[in-house]
Order: C-alpha cells, then structure tokens, then sequence
C-alpha cells in the first residue's frame, strides 16, 4: 500500500525517525479500552478538552477521505456496522450481532440494533444504512471494490439488510469496519454531494467547525451504547467528557510543547525526539500505539536477477531485520522484530516460516547464491529520502546484500518517481515501502492481490490465498493464514522486516485513554 495519505514519517509518529529521548512509556501490543463516566475539563472551559490534531481536516466527510485525521475526528459522530475489538476481531456495532451467512458464503443477512437515535432524534432504520452503504460504494476505493463484486444490496424490512455477492469475500466485514474512509451510517435525508449535513449515530454529534481553528463535537446525550464490556472500538462506547475540541497544529513542536504545558488534553503524531522531553514532563506522558505500521521490501519476481527463487531467498537469509529497524528508528522502544504478520491476539497470529526472519546469514546467503549461480549482476534497490527511514533501511540492507556477495546498486529518487517507476519491471530489483497496520490481511500488502509491483504470481500463491479467501467462518479462516505467511516466507515475493510504533502524548488530566490507530476519546474522563 503507497502510504501516500500520510504525514512525512520521517518527521511524526505515521513513521518515527531515529531518536535518542529517554524516558518511560505506556506500551501497547494490542489495544485495551478504557472507561469512564465523569465529566471534567481545565482548558477550553470545563467539560472540555483540547486535543492537538496534525493539522486542518480536508474534509468531515468519511467517505470524501482516506486520511487517518478525517477518520479520527469523525469516528465519534458516524458509527460503521461493524468494528474492531482489542483482539482485532470484527464486532458488531450498528448491527445487532455478526451476519447470517448463506452456505454459499455470497448472501449476508444484517439484522440492524432497533431503537437507535440518530442525531436528529429519528430512530435509525434499514433505508439508512442503504443509502449509506451505496454512497460509500460509489465514494471510496474499498467501497468501490466491494461494489464490483457486488449483486445486490437491499433493505429486508425496517431493521434488516441483505448484501448479495457475485463470489466469496470473507473480508467483507473488515471491509465495513476500518474507519479509514470508512462505511459510515448517516441519515439518509443528510446524504448530499458535498456532505453538508453530519447526522449519524456516534456518541458525539458535530456542532461547530472554524478552518484552521477548531472542530468541536459534543455529547450525544440520546446515544444508545452496547451492552457489552468495552474492547477495542467495540462494546460499551461512554460519552464522559461533554465536548471535544480538534485543533489543527500543524508544526509538531508546538503539539509537543503545548501538551506538555497543559495547553493540550492530547497531541497527536509527536516526532521520537520529543519521548524524553514529555517524559520528564509532570502533567503529561508519552504513549506508544505498537504496532502501528510496518517497513517492508517488495522483491521483482518477474525481472532481473531477483525473478530466481533462490536469490530471493538468499537476500532474506542475509539480512538482519532487527539491523534494518535499529537503523531506521533508533531504539528499541520504537519497533517490534517479529515476524508474525499479525500480534498476538490476532486471530490471524501465526509463527509459520518466521525460522527464515532475521536470518543475518552471509555463509548461508552465499551458498544460495552458488546454487542460483548468480553472475554479479547488481541488485537495484529502489528508495526515497522523502521518507527517511525508507532510506536508512536500503542504506543497511545495501551493507548486507554485500557482505554476504552480493553485488548493489542503491538509486535514491523522490516519492513520485519511486511510485512510476516500480511499475516497470526493468527498472528495479528491490524497493522500500511501508503500509499502516491493518487487521485484515486481504487489506495490505498489495502484493497478496494480483498484478500489484513485484508481480508475484506462482501455484503456491494462488493454492494458499484460495483456500484462505474461501472461508467464510472467522473461527476458520484465522487458522488458514498460516500457510499463507509460509508461502510467502518460502517465496519472498516481500520481505515484512518487523512493526514500528506511534508516538503521542497525553495530559495526566485524561484518564482511560486507550492508545489505538485510530485516538478515540470515548470512555474517556477529564479530570
């Protein structure tokens, strides 16, 4: 996935740079929420909290933006379907429990929660959540994806929608959950082009936007919770704090000293230099959301000296993923070398083929490369310094490649040319990307799919993901990745070198935050 939506990682927490700040933190491996019911405040007027965003959202539209702030703010007015737990698991939320499922896997059956007010007091019902559903069919990329597969989509009554697919697709729900240019449910009589009317269901509701001044949100005092336990972002959601204030900060210096001088309740996408400064900080206190992304190499499997199975394999076994990471984020604290593709907890959490992470084997390297009789024509590794742990990491691997007899060439070129030129298979050998964390694995890396750069495509690949993406039950389908994360450790069609962390930081005035991808400020107390 070309994390084009996102701030330089190079200069905030999307992708953190090398820093030497010392202090204590609040890890996270996968999220857990917290919870609350006071009200409270010391900024903004109390019942107010002031939370330090990256900058002006484009837009309050869900559907009208893939960007994570957008998303951020307005997961507190618009609820999806269906959401994520602290396990990574899809949940119900609008919907009254997880779909009936035809046995053919390609007709859903959503019985929708009754008596749920929207926020302008009419009760939520199937016609909303067509219109919904359809808009974000014709908006946004995976909705657009999803309505190519797609027979019908129709109400089955007041409190029930069926959704009809031409084949399989068991990541339908995952689909429906991300709140990244998310399926968000409004009211259908607010749904225009552009959206100018924010009517939806969330424990927040909008009221007040100023340009690069603020968007203020407040409680929704009619919202209809679940009844379950808080996890993740599903379960019991509680509107504890009565007003909620995004201001747009662009400059992280200023987000990191106005946290830490009470300014802000929350700042968001902190560089890594500033984890010593908030630590030492008596009303503030740096956050780590891990994982939060990943670092991954994606190999040409269709030209150059890479197309070989065993000199794919040979460059895997010569790196030292853990040297990669170190070099491109500085301390420890900051990356995660594994290599399962998911954490645990996931229901996709596997150790298959993880023998070959981390190998740093230059003797065993060199005698693959004997095998494949590689004649010294030069790995090209593609990268940009417009990310600079992108650069870092090819500075290292270059080391690497050498030291275990390979022959390397690096060619540094900024963002756009990279993204044209991996297109083309004569140009490079290797290139340097990363992607967001994701908890489906059918979301990203695109090199699952088809025809995506690297152009991986062999009977291994096609056998694994089949049987994968064949299997509707979720209590099934986790087991089945498996084989997938070996097909891909015995083919290195992508190296995943291992998971970096967010940075923010938060006012010791907010109690049960729960870092997440996605900050949400529900059961969440001021104090």
């Amino acid at each position: 996935m070309a994390p084009t939506d996102r701030p330089r990682p190079g200069l905030t927490r999307r992708a953190l740079a090398t820093g030497l700040a010392l202090g204590p933190l609040v890890p996270v491996r996968s999220f857990a929420q917290g919870g609350g019911t006071a009200a409270g405040g010391m900024t903004g007027g109390m019942g107010s909290v002031n939370l330090a965003m990256v900058g002006e959202p484009q837009s309050l539209d869900p559907m009208a933006s893939t960007a994570d702030l957008v998303a951020t703010i307005m997961q507190h007015v618009f609820e999806p379907l269906y959401t994520f737990d602290a396990s990574w698991a899809v949940q119900p939320m609008l919907a009254a429990a997880l779909p009936t499922i035809s046995p053919d896997g390609k007709t859903y059956t959503i019985a929708l929660r009754e008596g749920v007010p929207l926020h302008n007091g009419r009760a939520l019902d199937s016609e909303d959540v067509v219109a919904s559903l359809k808009r974000w069919m014709e908006m946004t990329p995976r909705g657009k994806g999803i309505a190519a597969g797609l027979t019908s989509l129709s109400a089955k009554g007041p409190h029930a929608v069926e959704i009809v697919l031409k084949a399989v697709n068991p990541a339908l729900l995952a689909h429906l959950a991300l709140p990244s240019g998310f399926a968000a449910i409004m009211a259908r009589e607010a749904i225009a082009n552009p959206l100018t009317e924010f009517v939806g269901t969330g424990p927040y509701r909008f009221k007040e936007r100023r340009p690069d001044q603020f968007v203020v949100l407040t409680r929704h005092d009619s919202y209809a919770a679940r009844s379950e336990a808080p996890s993740g972002y599903a379960g019991r959601r509680t509107a504890a704090i009565p007003e909620l204030r995004f201001i747009p900060v662009p400059n992280a210096n200023t987000r990191v000293e106005g946290v830490v001088a009470g300014q802000y309740h929350f700042a968001d996408q902190l560089p890594v230099e500033s984890n010593g400064r908030i630590a030492k900080a008596s009303g503030a206190k740096p956050v780590l959301t891990m994982p939060f992304g990943f670092p991954y190499l994606v190999l040409n499997t269709r030209q150059g000296p890479c197309a070989d199975l065993k000199v794919r394999q040979a460059l895997q076994m010569a790196l030292s993923d853990t040297e990669l990471l170190m070099a491109a984020f500085g301390e420890e604290k900051f990356f995660e070398a594994t290599g399962s593709h998911f954490p645990k907890g996931s229901p996709f959490h596997s150790t298959a083929g993880t023998q070959a992470y981390d190998r740093g084997d230059d003797k065993g390297a060199k005698a693959l490369l004997a095998e494949a009789r590689y004649d010294g024509t030069p790995i090209r590794i593609l990268n940009s310094k417009q990310y600079d742990f992108h650069n870092r990491i090819a500075l290292v691997m270059a080391e690497e490649l050498r030291a275990a007899g390979f022959k390397v060439t690096l060619d540094v070129v900024d963002w756009a040319t990279l993204v044209s030129r991996r297109g083309d298979p004569g140009l490079w050998d290797v290139y340097v990307t990363h992607s967001a964390f994701l908890p489906e694995p059918m979301l990203t890396p695109p090199q699952l799919g088809d025809g995506a750069p690297g152009w991986w495509d062999t009977p291994a690949k096609k056998a694994a993901l089949s049987a994968f993406n064949a299997e509707t039950d979720p209590g099934k389908r986790g087991a089945l990745w498996g084989p997938v994360q070996e097909v891909i450790y015995r083919e290195v069609p992508y190296i995943r070198v291992g998971n970096f962390a967010a940075l923010s930081g938060l006012s010791g005035k907010l109690k049960g935050f729960a870092p997440m991808p996605w900050p949400a400020f529900w059961n969440v107390e001021a104090a």
